[in-house]
């Protein structure tokens, strides 16, 4: 249950500590407040679990820390001439120290945690936990030139420049943390800027207070992340660029293309986006240290062009020449967490990235698990359908606390299934023996599986799963899920209603192209739920309708396009084109599939050239009886 009361005494009980602790770490009064404020919208987001936790500290802090490491400027403090000098050299000698040894001096100091709860947050044992805290405490009592047990009343005196410091109300952080909510139940930028301009801004109490959106809680680019750890104690750099694949490697990626390596990086600079679906810097924000090198695999093809001949203009020739241009490129990032259960977290994290796409007009088509590739393995395909096509195949690993992935974007032939696991096999085994490493690469064997569980509304199709259509503008965008009052899924034929005696919790959603002008182009899904008997019964109805529709009604073509039936579930597809009038037919792709006891129903009205492919019809189809496997029961 959420429990608006609860989170509200425990918002005005904690934003004060917690602002204390973030403008310890960091020293921005501003970007502290902004981070803990945010972290309280997300943390309503996700109340009906945080609430339930013995420890919601626990998960509020670090969310916390990260945003205000992110938002703020190195020594911001130097600006701010109100500051008095005992607290700016108190912040000086902080900015001294390591991050992760500010960190824990800082929650030593200021929380209520054990030094064991501390070590857990910043990644270390008791033991390493207590030697590092021996050495940040000495070293900023020398730097503050005062003894080390003046070290937790100086840094209780950061307290002191975040009195005037005004809140949102707990109300406005409820009402943002629930557009929050509202806004991730569908993927895509256009839908996000949208629900953003709708839930408006928080209005903080006070005139001197700062409004924020929800646009500061979309995953942005250049994220500012701990600084890295890149060496060992003897000074060897943690992972080492010979690990990364070679030319020679790459040309298993695309027959006849010349590889060469355009960058190799610790990717702290620039957004940090490197691949495609890629939504941060790092799938391990806080983690130890990474490597990424960027290629591109160029062809030389022979170009025809046809020019007049002769000065009059009579006839024509033939030229050709040499063309080289790029038709593909990749990244092989490798990135190193503090332990294995980091690097497990990383490896779902960058999962979801590639299995739940956000690029516009991005469509997942296969799912792999792959064995014998680390600890775990997976592999995606996906495809582009913007104005410029192309095969994304991608290859993600975790060996011990190495996560490792490769992208290949095709425009050209794509990289093979083979490639991608052969790839993914070197780039663990170049890993293997090195610190952090775990188990290393045989023979990959990989299975497909269904799509990945991204968030979405359970039972229903997202956008990363629906096919391109022909002349449209933009990309697909979903509307909300609600209660299946009316079905435009259906057709003329079968007239399906979902809101019959014995069916439960029936809901529809569309899926359209606003910028496209045409309100009759749409996708639409609709799900029920009722006994297994009566949900065999159901489809069966929907089957003989179809059937007799086409036999009965001569200006109705039925075409069967798939169709199969077990126990356990039913798949049936049609292409029909009902006869309006003489000179007008209405052409209407539609499906049925059942899971147990769950039935969904997939309609798709073309409009003129608006089409969407048979076969990618179908193919939907199957993913949506895909997804209706994930349905609660």
């Amino acid at each position: 249950m959420r429990s608006p009361e609860t989170f509200d005494a425990y918002y005005v009980e904690t934003r004060t500590r917690l602002l204390h602790e973030a403008y310890a770490l960091t020293g921005d009064a501003p970007a502290s407040r902004a981070a803990v404020r945010d972290a309280f919208v997300v943390t309503w987001h996700h109340w009906r679990k945080v609430g339930s936790l013995d420890d919601r500290d626990g998960y509020i802090r670090p969310l916390a820390f990260r945003r205000a490491r992110r938002k703020h400027t190195a020594r911001i403090w130097h600006r701010d001439k109100s500051l008095a000098p005992e607290v700016r050299a108190t912040l000086d000698a902080l900015a001294k120290l390591t991050p992760r040894q500010r960190e824990l001096l800082v929650l030593n100091a200021l929380s209520t945690l054990s030094l064991t709860d501390i070590g857990r947050m910043v990644g270390l044992p008791r033991s390493d936990a207590e030697r590092e805290l021996q050495t940040a405490t000495s070293q900023f009592a020398l730097t503050r030139d005062v003894q080390t047990t003046d070290v937790r009343r100086l840094l209780g005196e950061l307290a002191a420049p975040l009195e005037e410091i005004r809140w949102p109300r707990a109300t406005v952080i409820r009402r943002a943390g629930a557009a929050r909510r509202r806004t991730h139940t569908v993927i895509g930028a256009g839908v996000a800027a949208a629900a953003l301009v709708v839930s408006g801004s928080l209005v903080a109490t006070g005139a001197d207070a700062e409004a924020t959106s929800l646009r500061e809680e979309k995953v942005s680019a250049g994220v500012t992340v701990h600084a890295p750890e890149p060496a060992d104690a003897t000074g060897e750099p943690l992972i080492d660029e010979a690990a990364l694949l070679s030319p020679a490697q790459m040309a298993r990626f695309g027959a006849g293309l010349d590889w060469s390596e355009t960058a190799t990086t610790d990717n702290l600079s620039g957004s940090g986006l490197l691949a495609p679906c890629q939504r941060e810097r790092f799938a391990d924000p806080e983690g130890v240290t990474a490597l990424a090198r960027t290629w591109e695999g160029s062809a030389t093809r022979t170009v025809r062009t046809t020019a007049k001949k002769g000065a009059t203009g009579a006839g024509k020739r033939t030229r050709k020449s040499q063309e080289t241009r790029v038709e593909s490129t990749a990244v092989q990032l490798v990135e190193m967490s503090r332990d294995a259960d980091r690097a497990a977290a990383a490896f779902q994290t960058a999962s979801v990235w590639y299995g739940g796409c956000a690029d516009p007009r991005t469509q997942l088509l296969d799912t792999f698990t792959v064995k014998r590739v680390g600890d775990e393995a997976r592999a995606f395909r996906l495809r582009t359908w913007g104005k410029q096509k192309s095969t994304l195949t991608v290859g993600l690993a975790r060996t011990g606390s190495l996560v490792v992935t490769t992208v290949v974007r095709s425009t050209g032939r794509a990289a093979s299934d083979k490639a991608t696991l052969t790839g993914l096999s070197a780039s663990v085994n170049a890993l293997c023996g090195t610190e952090g490493a775990a188990a290393c690469a045989g023979r990959a064997r990989s299975s497909a599986t269904a799509p990945l569980d991204i968030g979405a509304p359970p039972g229903f199709l997202s956008v990363v799963d629906l096919p391109p259509v022909a002349s449209v503008v933009g990309p697909w965008v979903g509307t909300d899920p609600e209660r299946a009052r009316a079905n435009y899924a259906a057709t003329r034929c079968d007239n399906t209603s979902f809101a019959g005696k014995g069916i439960s919790r029936a809901k529809t959603r569309t899926f359209l192209f606003p910028g496209t002008p045409n309100d009759q182009l749409g996708l639409t899904q609709t799900i029920g739920e009722m006994a297994q008997a009566k949900a065999r019964d159901f489809v069966a109805g929907i089957r003989t309708k179809i059937r007799q529709c086409g036999q009965a009604n001569l200006g109705t073509t039925v075409t069967p396009l798939a169709s199969s039936s077990s126990a356990d579930s039913d798949l049936s597809v049609w292409a029909l084109s009902i006869e309006l009038n003489d000179s007008q037919s209405f052409p209407f792709l539609m499906a049925i599939v059942r899971d147990g006891t769950a039935v969904s129903q997939l309609g798709f009205a073309p409009v003129r050239d608006m089409t969407m492919a048979r076969d990618d019809f179908v193919a939907l189809s199957r993913r949506m009886l895909d997804r209706l496997e994930g349905l609660p029961r």
